[in-house]
């Protein structure tokens, strides 16, 4: 990377789940917290965890001041998606949250088909040391509704244009329960949109496809702690306004060759303000 190239990492950390037998937290969470230690990233975005596991990874990583709350009405219950950045190389200028729903404001809002409330979290970060700003969203859809996946994606398109601050770069990722190619993924890709056949307004690129150099590592984003689950690409970069220096999934395996999550991080190197 160069002097001002930022690494950014989404991570699906998988909510606690008792029947995880001995892939459960207290087994796995040092594990996940190292994943992200190693790849060193100045911004993350994880999916999943509960209010314990937020915790244990605010504590493991203290180099991160971290922003999310709960998708859920109660802010401190059920599942979290929050971002965490680098307190030495970025300022928070502002953040917040939104629901992926009709009522985007509306705490605990279940939009369309989904099984849960589904949220983005995002932030505006101004560079320390150049003196630019990013903003970054980071997000969950349904994995049961396939109709909350392609209108939560809208939203989410609709959302970050109008959060943007003039031409500044934008970043969207996470967990979008979708292939490439999948009606929701191209409502984000490339700004397509079924509905009124025309493309949107605010068009995003993958950064997988956007890499000068062949992505690194599987075609997949999923396990089952001990294989990988193959062709299950569902973690995404979208990005806009940026020049893209590399991409890849880190198949980080530990132990005696297991993985610390059901999905594996997505890591990309992005000249913000080339």
């Amino acid at each position: 990377m160069n002097g001002e190239a930022v690494r950014v990492l989404t991570y699906n950390v998988r909510r606690d789940v008792a029947d995880d037998g001995e892939f459960d937290w207290a087994g796995r969470g040092d594990a996940v917290a190292s994943t992200i230690r190693f790849h060193r990233p100045e911004l993350v975005g994880l999916q999943e965890p509960l209010a314990h596991q937020y915790a244990d990874l605010r504590d493991a990583l203290p180099e991160f001041e971290w922003i999310g709350r709960s998708r859920n009405a109660d802010e401190d219950e059920g599942e979290f998606c929050p971002v965490g950045y680098r307190r030495d190389r970025f300022e928070r200028l502002d953040a917040g949250t939104f629901w992926l729903s009709p009522t985007p404001d509306d705490p605990g809002s279940v939009g369309w088909d989904a099984a849960y409330p589904r949220i983005a979290a995002w932030v505006r970060l101004r560079d320390r040391d150049g003196g630019g700003t990013v903003l970054y969203c980071n997000t969950h859809l349904d994995h049961e509704g396939a109709r909350a996946r392609v209108e939560g994606a809208r939203v989410l398109r609709e959302r970050a244009r109008a959060l943007r601050e003039g031409d500044e770069p934008v970043v969207v990722g996470g967990d979008f329960n979708c292939v490439a190619g999948d009606e929701p993924y191209r409502v984000l890709a490339d700004g397509s949109d079924d509905r009124e056949g025309e493309p949107g307004e605010f068009p995003l690129v993958d950064a997988r496809e956007a890499s000068p150099y062949p992505p690194h590592g599987p075609d997949t984003t999923r396990t089952d702690f001990e294989e990988l689950l193959p062709d299950r690409q569902i973690d995404h970069f979208f990005v806009a306004d940026t020049a893209v220096d590399g991409y890849g999934v880190a198949a980080d395996a530990v132990g005696d060759g297991w993985f610390p999550s059901d999905h594996l991080p997505v890591v990309v190197d992005l000249d913000l303000w080339a």
